[in-house]
């Protein structure tokens, strides 16, 4: 079995350490991971949306809708 070069330089004269992050490189792209899963979606009742409270405003009624979701 013969083995291929990963790089081939076909012009130009690149440092040592020109190769070295270009290896780097390829092999970082080359890599493969697994497939992503979707998130689980989250009921409502779930959701910590309704931890967060209301930004509170000054003036009539401003009391009753403080203690009041949504």
């Amino acid at each position: 079995m013969s083995e291929q070069p990963l790089l081939r330089v076909v012009r130009g004269e690149p440092t040592d350490e020109e190769l070295a992050a270009l290896t780097v490189v390829v092999a970082a792209l080359s890599r493969r991971e697994p497939p992503r899963r979707r998130p689980v979606p989250v009921g409502a009742w779930a959701s910590p949306a309704g931890l967060h409270r209301p930004v509170l405003r000054p003036g009539p009624g401003g009391w009753r809708a403080a203690g009041r979701p949504g």
